[in-house]
């Protein structure tokens, strides 16, 4: 899945991309004309001649096609295809992959001139980096063989020498339930394998009733007729993937690629194809819905997980709208939807998946008989399965990691959400509107009780110093009541006296604001003026005449 695309609807063509989508209607019109294969109605909004630069007109078709957008990447089979993804990425997805993929096979065919190309098989598969051939051999023209050529891609961890290594193992790999490998050989940036072709197609023909050679959207993306298998099919068929599975499981070798176009059928019997995808790198086809899911985080688990999609499909003969699936429409037997509960319901998503032993025990497959007499063999050097386990647990590294990136984003899409709702809106402002009235209180409240203190120290007898009669007035501090009032000044330093005169007797200083202010007033009381010396001047105020 594609995250939320932004449409900016570039009408001049000279718009600045600001990390937006800028494209022109027409742009559009173009890629929708090129998806009518799909058989689909989508909702491109119609042209208009006159009036298309009115402010109005532009915000509702901006809209529109915003509208237009979440629906082809909301598809998966639509999302996924090579016309999408150019549309939305052009700087990616500008290569031509078919002439790449032509250079190469036109390189291998130099050294191996038996092989001749028949045509190509145009858009068959869903992978973009992957085209398809149909091969014959020069001295067998009757025989038809499929060459498919695919690059590397992310999950590639294995050395250039290992990965060809194992990739020229494939054709030796014999197993009742895997499609035989013809040939197989690989250079430093990609493989190509060939392997018979089969006129019945795969097991997602046959459920969606296609032909074989038809474009993967023309024969995916809206069926025509929607009808499940049978009940003994599912039940044969799915042993038999599970068998494979596990066959794969034991070998340690890595698949995780497990889908209805990637089953062959021959017969009665179902046989797995694309061993290699996973020593490519290959993203699997079902990455966007297991990437979700922090428990399902190694190969074993997705390849339960897969299987999961395939038995609702071939249960239900489409996929599944949305994984995890809250409730399942009837089915055939309900040993069939518990078998769904356990790899696709949201407790199973959100718990982990059952192994693969675990499903083959369930009673859906446990009275499965199987009539095969080839004994499978896949013989994998020591040095190469160490390879394959440090390639499979980077490979489930980097899955974790992408999981990681993908739930902190959830948190935090849902938290912005969330907090951008109206009904959270309208909350924070009641709070807000309460936190200022409880404010309001307080300071009110803080205010009386500063200005209760500063009345009664104002008022109060017991703390103002007595003064003598001779103190000086202090200044006036009218329409300064709320202030407290100063600190008394310090005493005055006491006057020189002359040394025939007696001092009298100095009072300590904490006597002017202690509890030794009578003293001082008694002392001032019993001043007599007669004990005093009486003093000798020269007055020289007297005016002189003469």
């Amino acid at each position: 899945m594609y995250r939320q695309w932004k449409v900016d609807v570039c009408w001049e063509g000279n718009a600045e991309n600001l990390g937006e989508i800028v494209r022109r209607y027409s742009d559009f019109d173009l890629l929708n004309n090129s998806l009518q294969i799909a058989g689909l109605s989508l909702p491109l909004p119609p042209k208009k001649l006159i009036g298309n630069m009115d402010r109005e007109f532009i915000a509702e078709r901006q809209k529109g096609l915003q509208n237009y957008l979440n629906v082809i990447t909301t598809n998966h089979v639509l999302s996924n295809c090579e016309l999408v993804k150019k549309f939305l990425d052009p700087n990616n997805y500008s290569a031509n992959y078919t002439e790449i993929a032509l250079q190469q096979v036109s390189m291998f065919f130099r050294s191996e001139p038996k092989w001749e190309v028949v045509e190509p098989l145009k858009d068959i598969g869903w992978r973009i980096r992957k085209k398809y051939f149909l091969m014959k051999i020069k001295n067998q023209p009757k025989e038809r063989l499929v060459l498919s050529w695919a690059d590397l891609g992310p999950d590639k961890y294995l050395s250039d020498k290992d990965f060809q290594c194992l990739i020229k193992l494939l054709p030796s790999c014999l197993h009742p339930y895997i499609y035989r490998v013809t040939f197989a050989t690989a250079n430093e940036s990609s493989a190509l394998l060939i392997r018979m072709f089969n006129e019945k197609g795969t097991l997602k023909d046959l459920i969606y009733k296609a032909k074989p050679k038809d474009p993967f959207l023309k024969k995916y993306c809206n069926p025509k007729k929607i009808q499940g298998l049978e009940l003994q099919q599912i039940k044969t068929y799915g042993r038999q993937i599970l068998e494979v599975l596990k066959f794969l499981h034991d070998k340690g070798f890595p698949y995780g690629h497990l889908h209805a176009s990637n089953v062959m059928l021959d017969g009665d019997t179902c046989r797995l194809l694309d061993l290699e995808n996973s020593l490519l790198g290959l993203p699997s086809f079902y990455r966007s819905y297991f990437s979700q899911f922090r428990k399902i985080n190694t190969l074993e688990s997705v390849d339960v997980h897969c299987f999961g999609h395939l038995l609702y499909e071939m249960t239900y003969g489409r996929p599944p709208d949305s994984v995890p699936v809250d409730s399942f429409p009837p089915a055939p037997s309900m040993a069939v939807v518990a078998v769904l509960e356990s790899t696709l319901s949201c407790e199973a998503c959100k718990n982990g998946m059952p192994t693969v032993s675990r499903l083959l025990q369930m009673p859906l497959f446990s009275d499965v008989l199987l009539t095969t007499s080839e004994k499978p063999q896949f013989k994998i050097p020591t040095k190469l399965k160490e390879a394959l386990r440090i390639a499979k647990e980077c490979i489930e590294k980097r899955l974790i990691e992408e999981q990681k990136q993908i739930h902190q984003h959830r948190r935090l899409t849902r938290a912005q959400s969330h907090h951008g709702s109206e009904e959270e809106r309208k909350k924070r402002k009641i709070l807000a509107r309460k936190k200022s009235k409880r404010s309001a209180v307080e300071n009110s409240e803080e205010y009386s009780a500063k200005y209760s203190n500063s009345n009664n120290s104002a008022g109060s007898g017991a703390s103002s110093p007595l003064t003598s009669p001779s103190s000086p007035t202090p200044p006036s501090t009218a329409g300064m009541s709320t202030l407290p009032p100063p600190p008394p000044p310090p005493p005055p330093a006491a006057p020189l006296l002359p040394a025939s005169t007696e001092a009298p007797t100095q009072l300590p200083p904490q006597a002017v604001n202690g509890v030794s202010r009578g003293a001082l007033l008694s002392s001032i009381q019993n001043f007599q003026k007669g004990t005093l010396r009486k003093a000798e001047t020269c007055d020289h105020s007297a005016p002189k005449i003469g």
